[in-house]
């Protein structure tokens, strides 16, 4: 029986070798490109984000090369609703978003999962770096041979359900592999940069979008000590992160960096480098992948950026929907609303929203 698989395409390299790959392993493949937004719509010129209509054509181009379907379907509403929306709520109350994993979770694997099983397509595929392993009747989500690449931690919402039905045929690639595969394929977009930014924010002037997205100015406010004492005034929350030294307006004898934001009563409080290291944290909204819950504190590493390498750590599942991170060794600028990602070896065993940060 052949296989079939719906193949994300953004019109970037990592998604075009991925379905030319899947060609070669035997599956039947169609491209979709969702179209997340119009760059209209953000106050943006033709061709400086992605859902482009180069984006389009790209992919277009590559699936015309591998005689393979490809459809644009609008996921527009879906993703103004449960990213953009979202996006600028977190940020307005004083937290940081990570607007790439609410649109996996809700949208690249979710959304896209529901219209592959309308068309009859068993399995969808996206040009993430990740690998998927089946252990017994659960599948795990691992880290990718590339560690420099590795996507794993933007992946940890995905569910048994999803993990099932979703292929990642660069989970073993290098990046240098997978531009010179394009190459030799003749894909236009081998050589295509990669986007470092949001997608909806391309110049990273995530303040300035949510201004010109809501029409209202965010305010200004005192800037504080740890005592309470004010050292200046904000240009508005939204414009500050945690860890933050630049660009603060202080004059102050020694350093000052932002510590945490209250939304409550729009202040911005500083303090010395020293008091930016967090002993741990509570992560919520788990979503646990290697088991349905932890029974005991597990020992294993967390990381709580991106980029960050994985800390040794213990954690605990302190109720349904909720974990408890202790760090080894204590962490600098451990933000709420980013995610806590726990790693057992090259195996993500889950991770949840930072509400809280324990000093």
């Amino acid at each position: 029986m052949t296989r079939k698989a719906v193949v994300a395409m953004s019109g970037g390299v990592d998604s075009s070798a991925a379905a030319y790959l899947l060609q070669q392993s035997g599956f039947t493949c169609i491209g979709i490109t969702l179209k997340l937004f119009s760059n209209a719509d953000l106050g943006r010129s033709r061709g400086k984000t992605c859902c482009s209509l180069g984006d389009v054509r790209d992919a277009q181009s590559v699936a015309y090369r591998l005689s393979m379907p490809h459809y644009v379907l609008n996921f527009a509403e879906d993703f103004k609703n449960q990213v953009i929306h979202k996006f600028i709520e977190t940020y307005q109350n004083g937290n940081t978003p990570n607007p790439c994993i609410d649109c996996n979770r809700k949208l690249k694997f979710e959304g896209l999962l529901r219209r592959a099983e309308q068309l009859d397509f068993e399995y969808i595929a996206t040009g993430h770096y990740a690998r998927i392993e089946r252990s017994g009747d659960r599948f795990l989500l691992k880290k990718a041979r590339d560690a420099k690449k590795d996507q794993s931690y933007v992946l940890y919402t995905m569910t048994q359900r999803q993990l099932a039905r979703t292929l990642f045929p660069l989970g073993d690639m290098t990046k240098a592999e997978v531009r010179d595969l394009a190459e030799t394929r003749g894909f236009v977009n081998a050589q295509k940069q990669d986007s470092q930014d949001l997608c909806f924010v391309p110049d990273g002037d995530y303040a300035g979008f949510i201004e010109r997205y809501t029409g209202s100015t965010a305010p200004p406010g005192p800037i504080v000590d740890e005592t309470g004492t004010i050292l200046g005034m904000h240009r508005g929350l939204i414009r500050y992160t945690i860890g933050q030294r630049r660009g603060l307006g202080l004059s102050a004898s020694k350093p000052r960096y932002v510590q945490r934001k209250s939304a409550a009563d729009n202040t911005l409080i500083v303090s010395g480098e020293d008091r930016l290291y967090a002993k741990g944290l509570i992560a919520e909204n788990i979503n646990l992948i290697a088991a349905d819950s932890l029974e005991k504190p597990l020992r294993g590493k967390a990381k709580t950026r991106y980029l960050q390498t994985e800390q040794p750590a213990i954690a605990e599942q302190i109720s349904p929907d909720r974990l408890r991170i202790d760090f080894d060794e204590p962490q600098r600028a451990v933000t709420p609303g980013q995610a806590a990602v726990l790693y057992d070896g090259e195996t993500v065993v889950g991770g949840g929203t930072i509400t809280s940060v324990l000093f």
